[in-house]
């Protein structure tokens, strides 16, 4: 039997959000040199809302771009190959101070590729990483900067986070 059951709901989401960003600006001495990298897809629109969420809160501009990773991924024989940068646009991480951007951390996997990725794009000063939820179960060893919430979970279970509409986070066995 299937069940699905809501962890967090939009306000709680909002909330989130709100803090990852404070935390990214109390962490980065100079956000002018901050550049918001989101993870494709679900990483993208999180990326979105917390840059603007920073916006509002110190009325920064930061830069977003959105990165594919399928090329980088070591499962990769599955996917498309398509460059980093084909779908970053003119990105260029030099000496710059990236903030990558994903929905859920899990094994690490998504998060080794995309340091792959962005690596290829040039050399950052630093790379920090932002996550909704952590639900722990790692393969690499990657630890998020900043987390929205750290669950604990099931091997077999799956986190689904919907950004879109009326924003939730569920978790389905």
């Amino acid at each position: 039997m299937q069940s699905r059951v809501q962890l967090f709901s939009s306000v709680q989401i909002s909330r989130m959000v709100r803090r990852i960003a404070f935390e990214v600006i109390e962490s980065n001495k100079s956000a002018d040199n901050l550049i918001i990298v989101g993870i494709l897809n679900r990483g993208a629109r999180l990326a979105r809302l917390i840059a603007d969420s920073i916006g509002g809160i110190s009325n920064l501009d930061v830069p977003v771009r959105n990165i594919d990773v399928s090329a980088y991924r070591d499962d990769s024989h599955r996917t498309a190959k398509v460059p980093a940068n084909g779908s970053a646009g003119a990105l260029d991480v030099t000496d710059k101070d990236v903030l990558l951007v994903d929905d859920v951390l899990y094994t690490g996997r998504t998060v080794r590729a995309a340091l792959d990725a962005v690596v290829d794009l040039g050399r950052p000063k630093t790379i920090q990483l932002a996550v909704l939820v952590d639900r722990g179960h790692r393969e690499f060893p990657i630890e998020p900067t900043f987390v929205g919430r750290r669950v604990q979970t099931k091997y077999r279970e799956h986190v689904e986070v919907v950004l879109d509409g009326d924003p939730s986070v569920f978790v389905e066995e």
